[in-house]
């Protein structure tokens, strides 16, 4: 059996999707992603971003646990 190659379509590896979604709902996403995942209600802030060639990004992101009063 030989395997098909897919052609890469590098349009598609050029256009960084990431850059059109904003920093502070990818925060929000991650921080929804740990509070689920801890049970507590948990903050992310994200900083230093770099997008790279091939619809990548390079970031930092703080994650801490909130303080709310009851």
């Amino acid at each position: 059996m030989s395997e098909e190659k897919r052609a890469i379509d590098v349009d598609k590896l050029l256009k960084n999707k990431l850059k059109s979604v904003s920093v502070g709902s990818i925060e929000s996403s991650i921080s929804e992603a740990i509070s689920k995942l801890v049970g507590e209600d948990y903050k992310a802030t994200i900083s230093d971003v770099k997008y790279t060639l091939f619809s990548g990004a390079d970031f930092h992101v703080k994650v801490e646990l909130t303080y709310t009063e009851e």
